[in-house]
């Protein structure tokens, strides 16, 4: 099924949404005034969504206001009142308004949560008004790996209208004026808010965007790709060699090969045990399937053959990775 405007098909987007799993979700008000320019690096803020973590989502949905951020190619990406800044690496940024500044400053997060009330940031020279609603989350899934190269460092979305974007808007206006729900409180709002905007506006951004030629989801739609891919993850137990997921997708040795390459940027066989860590990851991290069931699960004869590997790959054994987590 095509996609509007050269987009990611439906039918990809929809699958690779359904498998997200998103963990810490947080989120606070920023209030910004001209002139002004700040700084971020939110990794810092990585310990108190998930022990360890070294990845990090960001959004910035604009209330009201103008403003712009860049990453490090220093491209500045322009956000107006109801657009959506996503950041999906995480990393440092600078996130500046319309006044010119030279220096910018650091942008002074609030502590960490738990917190009684939704933080607000107040920072800027005190001229026209910029009002922000900073979301972070986590996600072990290959869309948010920068190695796969699937989404831009950083992009722009305005939700088109419709129910998902009145309902966002909806939400957030709640959220700018109560006062009491808090990040470790019952109140839905306080942690499903992040899950539920990022998903929408991922969503359109997939659905309208160009998949460019390389990453992973343009892999998903790849001819010679597809099949072999297909394969790997509807069955990571098995031991797949390259000879015979050439075969399956009716290509040659050499081919596959290439293909791999050019577009993930590694051979099949790097991908097959990339991929078999991410299993490996959601098991420990959503079930009490044992170390050694886990192994299995992803093709490992022995538990100390998938402890191994896993740990090449993490720095540490499946079982304290699986405690970090927790």
């Amino acid at each position: 099924m095509a996609a509007a405007d050269g987009g990611v098909p439906a039918l990809v987007v929809n699958s690779t949404l359904e498998q997200l799993r998103l963990q810490g979700a947080i989120f606070f008000r920023a209030e910004f005034t001209d002139e002004f320019a700040f700084e971020s690096a939110p990794l810092s803020f990585a310990a108190a969504l998930t022990p360890r973590s070294d990845r990090m989502i960001l959004f910035h949905i604009v209330v009201s206001g103008t403003c712009w951020v860049s990453v490090e190619d220093g491209v500045r990406h322009w956000a107006t009142e109801g657009d959506v800044i996503v950041m999906p690496y995480g990393g440092r940024y600078v996130l500046g308004g319309r006044t010119p500044v030279d220096v910018p400053s650091r942008l002074e997060l609030p502590g960490p949560p738990p917190w009684q009330d939704i933080p607000v940031v107040r920072q800027g020279g005190g001229g026209e008004r910029t009002d922000v609603v900073c979301g972070y989350l986590h996600s072990e899934h290959p869309l948010f790996d920068p190695s796969m190269n699937a989404l831009p460092p950083v992009f722009v979305v305005r939700l088109p209208a419709g129910p998902a974007s009145t309902w966002v808007q909806a939400s957030i206006a709640y959220a700018l004026e109560a006062t009491t729900p808090s990040n470790h409180s019952s109140v839905v709002l306080s942690t499903r808010l992040p899950e539920l905007v990022l998903i929408e506006v991922l969503r359109v951004h997939l659905s309208a965007e160009p998949s460019g030629d390389r990453g992973w989801l343009v892999a998903l739609r790849d001819p010679v790709l597809a099949p072999a891919l297909a394969l790997i993850h509807a069955n990571p137990e098995h031991r797949w060699s390259v000879g015979e997921l050439a075969t399956r997708a009716a290509v040659s040795r050499s081919v596959l090969d290439e293909r791999f390459r050019l577009v993930l940027g590694r051979p099949p066989i790097r991908y097959l045990t990339q991929w078999r860590m991410h299993v490996a990851e959601t098991h420990l991290g959503t079930t009490d399937l044992t170390v050694y069931d886990i192994a299995r699960r992803v093709g490992y004869q022995s538990e100390e053959a998938f402890s191994r590997a896993f740990k090449r790959e993490h720095g540490q054994s499946p079982t304290h990775w699986r405690s970090a987590r927790r």
